[in-house]
């Protein structure tokens, strides 16, 4: 299996990245095959700058402005997300939200959120949950995404002011460092991300400090419901959601050793039942004060 930390990272970040860019229907600087390209025609000048988010991304280091244009999102992936929310929830949502969503499951199903709550969406994305989350919690309420990838976060920023969210913000972060102050957040929700992550303890210890006395984790994910298989070895595979994932025992034991309560799965609809990977609504809480 890939042990390289820094490898899978930024395979992960390469990944989401392009598709932010895909959804807001930018050429994308991130590729660097295809099929009127040279290998190296849509690569970065310079790696380890960051792409800004402009219709010119890729004007400057691409060989030809038409190569790299990334397709739109078909009907039937968008249909794919659809189908993870009731019709009436993603009613009126920007399109670039859906379509720079990758999720598997929906957190909101058993977040319970309450009106002036707090929300923190870890690894939000293009910001589905969020605005989701901000109907549920009104103007009193408030809504954070934390996701590591620029171009996410402009592109969550842009769906923001589109669909009029003001009591949403996005902030560029990673979740085992949250940029988030210790017991503010009433509900941590989070889709199909915590299995990317390569320090899982860290994760968890952030959830338990974030979360206010009494607060509440409601998330989807990946998980393995029994061993996970060997064949999983590729940073590709951290990116599919597949390599990072936890058996199920081992998510639960680490929400415990960070502290947190009454660990469950709430619902697990299986992918690959043969194998035992399964996307689960996982649930647990932060003991209350005594």
């Amino acid at each position: 299996m890939t042990t390289n930390p820094q490898q899978i990272r930024q395979t992960v970040a390469e990944h989401y990245g392009s598709l932010a860019r895909r959804a807001a229907g930018l050429q994308d600087a991130a590729v660097t095959t295809h099929a009127c390209c040279g290998d190296d025609c849509c690569a970065p000048a310079n790696q380890e700058e960051t792409i800004p988010l402009t219709a010119s991304t890729s004007a400057a280091v691409c060989c030809d402005d038409a190569c790299c244009v990334s397709e739109p999102m078909t009907d039937e992936e968008r249909s794919l997300i659809k189908g993870l929310y009731a019709q009436d929830e993603v009613a009126g949502l920007p399109p670039a939200a859906l379509d720079a969503a990758a999720g598997c499951g929906n957190p909101m199903a058993i977040a319970e959120l309450r009106a002036g709550e707090v929300v923190l969406d870890l690894g939000s994305g293009g910001g589905i949950d969020c605005f989701l989350a901000a109907k549920q919690v009104g103007p009193a309420g408030k809504v954070i995404g934390v996701d590591m990838t620029p171009d996410m976060v402009g592109l969550a920023r842009k769906n923001a002011a589109d669909v009029g969210a003001t009591n949403v913000e996005f902030r560029l972060g990673e979740i085992e460092v949250l940029p988030v102050k210790d017991a503010s957040v009433d509900v941590i929700i989070s889709n199909c991300v915590i299995n990317l992550s390569v320090d899982k303890a860290a994760v968890f210890a952030e959830v338990a400090r974030v979360l206010k006395p009494g607060g509440r984790f409601r998330v989807s994910d990946i998980v393995w419901t029994r061993t996970r298989p060997e064949d999983a070895e590729t940073a590709e595979d951290w990116a599919g959601c597949i390599a990072g994932a936890l058996e199920l025992d081992e998510f639960f034991a680490g929400l415990q050793s960070a502290g947190l309560i009454n660990t469950r799965a709430d619902a697990v609809r299986f992918l690959d039942e043969n194998r035992g990977l399964a996307s689960a609504l996982l649930s647990a809480e932060k003991p209350a004060e005594a």
